[in-house]
């Protein structure tokens, strides 16, 4: 995960400096804080960026990050410490820590060079949650609200492509959960149930890598309904839009065992997906 702006272009202190300043903090994680008192703003931060970079655990740096914003409160050196609190706590996996950090940043400094970095690391502490589709997906839609705002408020920052493509992989994932609860229906025969977690996918989720395995199950679904005609449509939106996928394949045998073929019949909510997608008919 990239630093924020002003880490990577921080003042250059001289080696010794920095030496010194390890050596008279003694190093100690467990040294009580007023140990730090007689140090500046600067040369705590500083101590906190060592910690960062030697240590294997990010929380040895977040006391000295949260002590410049105590001892030295409304400094440049406060307001920078702030933003690394955010990212020690979110390398530490401190994820509702790390969201705290990065929205007090975003209200203090909303103007601020690294304010595209807070937004960007609150939307990460969101989507570095959603780890497997099976669980609750309200952590994937704070992410798709958090990600959309990186990239709608800052364009043309550099955290915007990153953002633009986790947002893509986010969306993808709550399409992979109405997938993985429609097969759980479809597997137990509960066809309307599934037909309308299937129908989401289409609908809402077109541009996601589950769009051709939901037509699919909505061919298998719609057949054992024997609701023929939204079976054959929904393979012939398939077949013009994947016609190379196996799923396509599949659900052309299902409707041959049927002495059917795939085309548009009825008047129905496929045929309407039909007429907009393959017709450019939107009226």
């Amino acid at each position: 995960m990239a630093l924020p702006v002003v880490t990577r272009a921080r003042l250059a202190l001289p080696a010794l400096a920095l030496v010194s300043v390890l050596a008279a903090c003694g190093g100690s994680k467990n040294a009580p804080n007023d140990s730090l008192e007689n140090f500046t703003a600067e040369e705590i931060y500083r101590q906190g960026e060592i910690a960062l970079e030697t240590s294997r655990k990010p929380d040895d740096a977040l006391r000295y990050f949260q002590e410049v914003e105590r001892l030295y409160p409304y400094t440049a050196f406060a307001k920078r410490a702030l933003i690394m609190q955010a990212f020690a706590l979110h390398k530490s996996k401190k994820y509702e820590e790390a969201r705290m950090a990065s929205q007090r940043y975003l209200d203090l400094y909303p103007g601020d060079e690294d304010a595209a970095y807070a937004q960007y690391l609150l939307a990460l502490s969101y989507y570095d949650q959603i780890d497997d589709v099976g669980r609750d997906q309200g952590l994937t839609f704070q992410a798709l609200k958090s990600l959309r705002d990186v990239i709608e408020l800052y364009p043309e920052s550099e955290y915007a492509q990153s953002a633009i493509l986790k947002f893509d992989l986010a969306f993808d994932h709550l399409a992979a959960k109405e997938m993985e609860i429609g097969r759980f229906y479809l597997k137990r025969k509960h066809y309307t149930a599934s037909i309308n977690r299937f129908r989401t996918v289409v609908q809402d989720f077109q541009t996601t890598s589950h769009t051709a395995e939901a037509l699919m199950r909505l061919v298998e679904a719609y057949l054992a309904l024997g609701f023929v005609e939204e079976a054959q449509t929904a393979a012939a939106i398939l077949g013009y839009n994947y016609q190379s996928s196996p799923f396509y394949d599949d659900a052309f045998t299902l409707l041959k065992g049927k002495g059917l073929k795939p085309e548009s019949k009825g008047d129905n909510w496929l045929s309407a997906i039909y007429r907009q997608m393959i017709r450019g008919e939107w009226l």
